[in-house]
């Protein structure tokens, strides 16, 4: 039986691990990083795959009936079986009241408990009119027994007027709340608690609950009872209140998401951010490792060249090198999955220390169990290291750049362009989705045409150096020329840095610039009033016109590339008769007075994705799944402030949990200043579901993928620097000086940090001009601070890297 490690290959790999340590440093500091970047997300994805709603007011319903929180759409793509895509839903999916009565007949079931949500507001008084409002949620009394909440302090409502406040709402026995007198205070949070008739009548959902908790007779089991109440509803047919879809009946943590609404939406948008992301990482860590690996064995060439001559066969050199790649990566990987440990928690720690960004209902579980992943990810880690010896270096013994690695760089770059002007035709997520492909493409071409980009570029600088350089520009001149192939290794990483910060954060401070700019614009009123409604502001004198503003959500269903997709988008709901002089959407097309029930207004990008026009019809999933058929009636082109489409007050209305507006814009008649009520209006601007949340991980992730991309430039350099210190030496010896190498030290790093700039900005430029124009219609823009922080990123590293490595005393002389 032959040994599984050839010998020879196993003597090899040792005794050029211990020759070549500190040539390994660097790879060794990039895949352990890279193991604590994607351990990190490992277990972030993880606790997010095993997220829930939290169970809080249905803790002691072992059964809760509901409606389904989810929309469904089936599509057969191009040439495929048929796919079914899924969406959250934000707003309550109401179920029939009758439900109850069928609960109650199921064995086993000791109580069916409806429960008719609503909400309460105590406006402001006296001299705080019109300032935020105290919102409250309504509840049942009957229902505080599905937590179970107890009373702590006097007695249970018994007719209208009367309330028991959870005790969060630090609310005593006496006052007087949202003009109800507090009978009695319960444990709980702030919820106001009336009796079941007037909060039947407060929900107004005649004939509709927002869920039925169960509660089960002694000694049956929570599987069985649950088993029976599914079964009886299916019997009897009932569906819910909006779109129609059967009971659905809950159990164990599925509960939460009758309470919780937004946490079933955020965790899914956070499960896709995450994927992201790491999909990310790994290109990234691909193209680091790829060039750290590729120096570190093309610096042994003579090496290799020697044991190949002595007998040695081409594959036992390859599996030495592979071998000995395999061990540092593997020690390496270990330690970053360790790293990973204490740095998910704090991820989360970040997460929820900003309010509002993770739904504070959502669970995100971390078993002990959920740990071992990280071995996995070391295990892929030193996987991906491991292969990418087979791509990084060049056959053993075999001479030249390679016509077909020219070939395939050229065709990398050519794909990316193509992709970038694919973006400049496309809108929302198809623009950013080419616009993200033409960059990697473009990155990775450039990495393959290293070389060449370096040989062209010291073309540019040959005569300058030369002419006013002196013996160090010539110096320089001479080593570029000769050695092409390092300085295309040592411009790798320098682009790949460049243009990854610049893609990512100009991105988002172009569309943040835009959408501000555009929200500005629109917003043209002269105040802004909470706490009361559009009709109340009438009302009050010099105000001219006024608008309820709702902010509410849709799903649209569309193809993409013949695939079904699903996106919720925010959507503000107004009065079209209150427009005038408080909101300006920029209608290029129709009329906004005509927005009245059964029609709505598209963004003008939206309009040109879907090819509708005013007098089109758009089909559209309201917040509770309800599907409508609107007409177009106007076009416009704020679309960044407002979102993709105005719906009429009247239409969104019936549709959402809490019907009440968030504000009011009004305008005061010519010459008539506010009345003392109100505030200074702000801009009005939608917040895509998110967002906040998506540009927290992103800028996390972005700080850990450039610090990755900057240790991989310092880490380059200094292994080039590492392996030319006999040229160095040599150079000394023939009559250079000290302060000519340190010149020429200079002018090879301030031409590594002028052309990856230079190609690195080029890099970035194509797509982001191609996403921006296409969303915005303008030019990217980066803040000059965040510009100046890259190009000083760049400078120190590289500077850092070329004369870190070089021999001390020789320079210092």
């Amino acid at each position: 039986m032959k040994p599984l490690v050839n010998p020879a290959v196993r003597l090899l790999s040792a005794r050029s691990l211990r020759t070549h340590r500190k040539a390994w440093v660097a790879v060794f500091a990039a895949v352990a990083v890279t193991s604590a970047l994607l351990g990190a997300l490992a277990l972030a994805l993880g606790s997010a795959g095993l997220g829930h709603a939290r169970v809080e007011r249905y803790a002691a319903a072992p059964v809760v009936v509901a409606g389904d929180q989810e929309v469904r759409w089936t599509k057969k793509p191009w040439g495929s079986e048929p796919e079914t895509k899924t969406a959250g839903l934000t707003e309550r999916v109401r179920i029939p009241s009758a439900a109850a009565d069928v609960v109650r007949a199921v064995p086993g079931v000791r109580a069916a408990v409806p429960d008719p949500a609503f909400v309460v507001r105590e406006p402001a008084a006296g001299a705080d009119a019109g300032a935020e409002a105290q919102t409250y949620i309504g509840r049942s009394w009957e229902a505080a027994q599905l937590a179970p909440y107890r009373l702590i302090d006097g007695r249970e409502p018994v007719q209208a007027g009367e309330v028991v406040m959870g005790s969060g709402a630090e609310a005593r026995v006496g006052d007087t709340v949202a003009g109800r007198k507090v009978v009695g205070v319960a444990d709980g949070p702030a919820t106001l608690y009336v009796t079941a008739v007037e909060a039947r009548k407060l929900a107004g959902h005649p004939g509709a609950v927002d869920a039925i908790g169960v509660l089960a007779q002694p000694g049956v089991p929570v599987d069985t009872l649950h088993a029976r109440v599914q079964a009886a509803l299916d019997d009897a047919g009932l569906k819910d209140t909006a779109s129609g879809q059967p009971l659905r009946a809950l159990t164990g943590d599925d509960r939460g998401g009758a309470e919780h609404l937004a946490a079933a939406p955020a965790r899914a948008e956070l499960l896709q951010l995450l994927a992201a992301v790491s999909g990310t990482v790994v290109l990234v860590a691909v193209l680091v490792l790829a060039s750290l690996v590729a120096q570190a064995l093309q610096q042994r060439a003579a090496e290799r060249d020697l044991l190949l001559s002595v007998g040695a066969s081409p594959r036992q050199v390859r599996g030495a090198a592979g071998r000995e790649v395999t061990r540092v990566a593997g020690a390496a990987a270990l330690l970053g999955a360790g790293t990973a440990v204490p740095a998910f928690p704090m991820l989360w720690s970040a997460l929820r220390a900003r309010v509002g960004v993770v739904p504070e209902g959502l669970e995100l579980p971390a078993p002990p169990w959920l740990f071992a992943s990280l071995l996995l990810v070391a295990a892929v880690v030193v996987g991906l290291t491991r292969l990418v010896v087979l791509f990084a270096t060049r056959r053993p013994g075999r001479r030249g750049k390679g016509g077909a690695r020219r070939v395939s760089g050229i065709v990398l770059v050519l794909l990316g362009v193509a992709s970038a002007g694919a973006a400049t035709f496309q809108g929302g997520d198809a623009a950013a989705a080419a616009a993200g492909a033409a960059t990697v493409t473009l990155v990775a071409g450039c990495a393959v045409l290293g070389p060449w980009i370096a040989g062209a570029a010291m073309k540019v600088f040959d005569r300058p150096f030369r002419r006013f350089g002196g013996a160090p520009g010539r110096l320089t001149a001479a080593g570029a020329s000769a050695h092409s192939r390092r300085l295309g290794a040592a411009l790798v990483p320098v682009v790949l840095v460049t243009a990854f910060a610049l893609v990512q954060l100009s991105a988002g401070t172009t569309m943040e610039r835009a959408a501000v700019a555009q929200a500005q614009a629109a917003t043209t009123a002269d105040l802004s009033v909470s706490g009361m409604t559009a009709e109340q502001v009438r009302k009050l004198p010099g105000v001219g016109t006024a608008t309820d503003v709702l902010r509410s959500t849709v799903v649209l269903a569309r193809t993409e590339a013949g695939s079904p997709r699903l996106d919720r988008l925010p959507v503000l709901g107004v009065d079209a008769a209150g427009l005038a002089g408080t909101l300006d959407p920029g209608v290029v097309a129709g009329d906004l007075a005509g927005l009245t029930t059964g029609t709505v207004a598209v963004g003008a990008d939206m309009a040109k994705s879907l090819g509708v026009k005013p007098g089109s019809t758009v089909e559209l999933r309201l917040g509770d799944g309800v599907q409508k058929r609107l007409r177009v009636v106007a076009v416009y082109e704020r679309s960044l402030a407002l979102g993709e489409f105005l719906l009429p007050k009247a239409e969104l209305t019936p549709h959402m949990s809490d019907p009440y507006p968030v504000r009011v814009l009004a305008a005061m008649e010519e010459g008539r200043s506010g009345p003392p009520v109100g505030s200074p209006v702000a801009p009005e601007q939608v917040t895509p579901p998110g967002a906040e949340l998506n540009g927290i991980v992103s800028g996390g992730i972005v700080a850990a993928i450039g610090g990755l991309t900057l240790l991989s430039v310092l880490s380059t350099l200094t292994m080039i620097g590492a392996g030319r210190r006999g040229e160095l030496h040599l150079l000394g010896q023939v009559g250079a000086s000290a302060g000519q190498l340190r010149r020429m030290l200079g002018l090879e790093a301030g031409f590594l940090t002028a052309t990856g700039l230079i190609v690195g900005v080029v890099v970035a430029a194509l797509p982001l001009t191609a996403f921006t124009w296409s969303l915005t219609g303008g030019l990217p823009y980066l803040p000059p601070a965040l510009g100046g922080l890259i190009a000083g990123a760049v400078v120190v590293t590289v500077v850092a890297g070329v004369f870190l490595p070089a021999p001390g005393r020789r320079l210092r002389a």
